[in-house]
Order: C-alpha cells, then structure tokens, then sequence
C-alpha cells in the first residue's frame, strides 16, 4: 500500500504539528513537517506533496488577528500555490488556526470579505469535546464518512460568520462539510457559529477548513468515555478519507 507524502505547514507558535503527524501516519500516510522558514528556502516542495495541512496552535501569537500573519506569509512564499494544489487535485486540511490561515488566504468560501472566524458567542476559550455530522458529500475529506464523530475543540475564534448570500450559496453548493451536533459534552453550538458551521470546503472539494480537532481523536483511549460508544466514530475518519483520497 502506497504511501502519500503529506506536507505539514507549520509556523512559529503552531502546536499541534506533531499530533496531525500521529494521525496522518496512523492513517498510512508519509508526514513530514515544513516550517515556513524551510519552505521559503525550498518552495518546489509544495508541488511535491500528496497531501498538505496547516495545523493548529497560536502561529504568531495571533498577533494582528488569529492567522494573519501566517496567512500572509505563505501567500508571499506560494502565492497561489495552494489553490493550484487544490486544482491538481491535492486535498488541503487547515484545523483550527489552519482553518484561520485558510480563510485569511481566501482560498476557502467568501475569502476575508464575506466570511471570518470571529470570537466565540459566549465569549471565552472553548476547550471540550463535541460532536459533529458530516454533511458535505462534495468535500474529499468527508464524502462517504458515516456519523456522529466526536472530536475535541480548543478555541476562542471559531465562531463561523458569513452573510445570508454567501451562507444559500454554501448550502446549495454542497459546501458546508461539518455542522456541530448535540452530545454529551457541549451544546450542538458551542462557539455561536451560523449555521451551526464546524467546517467548510472550497469549490473543489479539495479545501477543507475546520475548527475541531480530529487529530486528537485516534485512538479509542483518548476519547472522554475511554472507548468510542457503539455508532458512533472518532474525528480521525476525516484524516483516514484524505488519506485515502491522496492515495487514490
């Protein structure tokens, strides 16, 4: 079994680079981290993955906003690197301040003007597990995953907000991949999200930008019952399908 090279994209404050490698390996890919600095120095690397993400943690010390400057960072290193990637056909995963640096890049719906990740409603740092339905049958990372999955949140800027143009266009083009679920542990919106938005994806399929966690939720131990309940999955199901998706 092949395989992929996955490419992960990380920054100075990014956090949870070795826990998305765990889980790309685990699902059978191939993880190799790449800070900026390197990518900068060896750009052609991009076009050599099979498979990219940018993960979370605090890249910058949210220093002009959560992601800015990672975001513009890597527009000046790849300028649109990775929406060329997405078009060859690449899945992209950004989770939490990836998702961020996504939509600050505008390779995600609406760009900066329509669409932001906002300060949680409640205000305050969200830091629980939740559960999630995949809806998006067109995303490459959730087409075919069967629910409910159950993954951790870790945020205070994750509040999805969009304006009611830009939200009919999402749902009519199949682009809402995530919605939060009722469970256990949090209400079915923690963070106030319209739309009860966990995640979208970008006009390919390709993109997929999520505020949960699912690199922290592998093995069964990790989950909060100390086994996954029957029906349902752990988040690591979204990682396993762009896995599989990169290996063809």
């Amino acid at each position: 079994m092949t395989q992929p090279r996955a490419l992960i994209i990380t920054a100075p404050g990014t956090n949870r680079d070795a826990d998305i490698a765990f889980a790309l390996a685990h699902a059978g890919a191939q993880p190799e981290i790449v800070p900026l600095i390197a990518l900068r120095e060896q750009p052609q690397v991009l076009r050599g993955a099979q498979l990219i993400v940018i993960p979370g943690g605090f890249s910058y010390a949210d220093a002009l906003g959560a992601g800015r400057i990672f975001a513009w960072e890597l527009r000046q290193i790849v300028g649109e690197g990775i929406s060329e990637c997405a078009q060859r056909g690449v899945p992209v995963l950004g989770i939490c301040n990836g998702f961020q640096v996504l939509v600050r890049l505008g390779v995600l719906p609406g760009g900066v003007r329509s669409a932001a990740l906002a300060p949680n409603r409640p205000a305050g740092f969200q830091c629980r597990w939740v559960t999630l339905s995949a809806v998006s049958q067109r995303c490459a990372w959730t087409a075919g995953v069967a629910g409910p999955l159950h993954c951790p949140i870790a945020h205070g800027e994750g509040r999805f907000i969009c304006d009611e143009s830009t939200l009919r266009s999402l749902r009519a083009d199949d682009q809402i991949a995530l919605t939060y679920a009722d469970g256990p542990w949090s209400p079915a919106n923690p963070n106030g999200s319209i739309g009860d938005i966990a995640g979208v994806c970008d006009g390919t399929g390709m993109i997929l930008g999520l505020m949960p966690h699912p690199e922290n939720a592998v093995l069964s131990r990790q989950h909060p019952q100390g086994n996954c309940p029957a029906g349902a999955h752990l988040g690591s199901d979204l990682i396993t399908r762009g896995v599989d998706y990169a290996r063809g």
